[in-house]
This record gives C-alpha cells, sequence and structure tokens, in this order.
C-alpha cells in the first residue's frame, strides 16, 4: 500500500468492462468468426489465429475507452483465452451440424460437438 492507503499496482482486470468489452461485444466477434469459418470448411488453426487478433481489439478498446493497460501481457493473455474458448466452441459446434446436415446419409449428431458414424445395419434399417 502505498502512503494515502491506495494500492501501488491497479487490478488486473476491471470486471465489469471485461465482461462487457470481452466477453459480451468482442465475444460476440470471436462467435461470429468461429461459424463463419466452419461454415467456409477454414482449418481450425485461422479460428485461433483470428481470436488472437480479436484479443488485439479487445485490449485496444479497455484502453481507448476506459483507460485500461494497453500493453500489458497477462491482460492480453486473459483476453485472448477467452475469446478464442468462445471462438473454438462456435467452429465446432458449427462444424458438426454442417457435417450431420451436410452428409445425413454418412453421419448421425453425437452430442454437441462431434458426430459418429451411421453403421450400416442402422442405414439398412431407417430404409425398411
Amino acid at each position: 500500500m502505498s502512503p494515502g492507503g491506495a494500492p501501488l499496482i491497479a487490478p488486473l482486470i476491471d470486471w465489469p468492462v471485461f465482461i462487457a468489452i470481452t466477453v459480451i461485444l468482442i465475444g460476440f466477434a470471436a462467435f461470429a468468426t468461429g461459424r463463419a469459418l466452419a461454415t467456409t470448411w477454414r482449418p481450425v488453426w485461422w479460428t485461433v489465429l483470428y481470436c488472437l487478433l480479436l484479443a488485439l481489439v479487445a485490449r485496444f478498446l479497455h484502453w481507448s475507452l476506459f483507460g485500461g493497460a494497453l500493453l500489458s501481457v497477462a491482460a492480453y493473455a486473459i483476453d485472448a483465452a477467452v475469446l478464442t474458448a468462445i471462438g473454438l466452441f462456435a467452429y465446432r459446434v458449427t462444424q458438426a451440424g454442417k457435417m450431420v446436415r451436410q452428409y445425413p446419409w454418412l453421419y448421425a449428431r453425437a452430442g454437441l460437438f462431434s458426430w459418429r458414424e451411421i453403421a450400416p445395419t442402422e442405414e439398412a434399417g431407417a430404409r425398411e
């Protein structure tokens, strides 16, 4: 503590600003990015790359609108981890849905994130 009683180091995350900017505003962009990349059959690593760039945008908005730390590696890492998780979630959910819708004779849904191959006996039984 400083002599005046104020903390010497500013807190790393201002939670209301983090939720508003990183999770809601830029999180929506990360979700849309994941969906778009899965819809156009792009590789999953593109989602990670674009979410890392979106984390830079989030850091800039924190700094320009609310006076947050622009060049904080720790804050960037937190933003990047959250946005990458949102982007990968959207990518996988979209990819699983697309595989089942586009190839219904080959695959069936096996949860939110995955699909499974339809066994030949299931396919024959469904036709009869």
